[in-house]
């Protein structure tokens, strides 16, 4: 069933700050939206997930593909 998830739900998720959500939400890159506060649906993060597997994030303006060996 969809949930409609709150900024800070999502951010332990993805297990990053709360800055980083908005930020992905902010470049479209995860699709919010606002009832009050911003929500994002369980599906939306779900389909973010399969959407940018194999990128990387770090610069959610300019996701680019994950290298291998790259930690940082």
């Amino acid at each position: 069933m969809d949930r409609l998830l709150d900024v800070t739900e999502v951010s332990k998720l993805l297990k990053c700050n709360r800055n980083k959500v908005y930020d992905l939400i902010n470049s479209g890159a995860l699709q919010g939206l606002k009832l009050g506060r911003i929500k994002v649906s369980s599906i939306e993060l779900h389909d973010f997930l399969i959407r940018n597997a194999g990128n990387d994030l770090s610069d959610p303006y300019n996701i680019k593909p994950f290298k291998k060996g790259e930690e940082n």
